[in-house]
């Protein structure tokens, strides 16, 4: 059955000498497959609405197996991200994740919805750094293994969270940072914006200033988070991190 699906390229691989392997996230039916026939050469039609990070509208004649792509038309191409290393290195992150931990064939509409207006961020400003993480920690909660950001993860207190413990799954409050002597300190405002970056959608939150200081100690505390729960290696990370070292 040949159907209009919209929807963002979040994968390609080469499948033999000429053609490609699509994944979609797509709006209706979730993260699917289909085969883009002579995407590989530079003067077809395929090949620009097959590229990464492309947001576009696909005609799919979907199948219990490998699905086929028709034709496709462009509704933004995101250009700007594929010129930039670091832009790429960003949207490549976020991809990654959305593609290692969402099952196929299942509508996310939410999540697909935050996807969009993230790589939008992306493509229209230099600095990403808050929008990804507010989507990686949605992610994170769509897997099973989002950490707890709303409470103390051992007392259940709201109150006086004081830092953020790894191996315990999130925040500590000050009665209860003896039992990790790894906790991370956290400033209160820090540790009230990760129950924002978790709740709340991008579209919902205007300027959120963070001093680099603190921006960089949420990187690495979510880098070391997902090492120990997120289960995937991921190429796009330890290309983020060797872009960081040549900085």
């Amino acid at each position: 059955m040949l159907e209009k699906i919209e929807g963002i390229v979040i994968k390609t691989q080469d499948y033999g000498e000429s053609h490609k392997i699509i994944t979609i996230f797509s709006k209706k039916i979730g993260k699917f497959s289909a085969l883009a026939r002579g995407a590989k050469k530079t003067k077809s039609r395929m090949a620009a609405v097959t590229q990464p990070f492309i947001h576009g509208e696909f005609f799919i004649y979907l199948s219990k197996g490998l699905s086929t792509i028709q034709q496709g038309e462009v509704i933004n191409s995101n250009r700007t991200i594929r010129e930039d290393i670091i832009k790429t290195a960003f949207a490549a992150l976020i991809v990654e994740l959305t593609d290692k931990l969402l099952d196929s064939d299942k509508p996310e509409y939410y999540i697909y919805d935050q996807l969009i207006k993230t790589i939008a961020w992306i493509s229209e400003h230099e600095d990403a750094d808050i929008p990804i993480m507010m989507y990686e920690l949605k992610l994170y909660k769509k897997g099973g293994f989002a950490p707890t950001v709303d409470r103390c993860v051992n007392c259940n207190r709201k109150e006086d969270l004081v830092g953020f413990s790894i191996a315990e799954g999130g925040l500590l409050c000050n009665r209860c940072t003896s039992i990790d002597p790894q906790i991370i300190p956290l400033p209160e405002t820090i540790a009230k914006l990760l129950r924002i970056f978790l709740e709340v959608g991008l579209e919902q939150v205007g300027t959120i200033t963070i001093k680099e200081p603190n921006k960089q100690l949420l990187r690495k505390m979510l880098d070391a988070y997902y090492d120990q729960y997120g289960g995937y290696f991921l190429k796009s990370k330890k290309f983020l991190r060797q872009i960081d070292q040549l900085k």
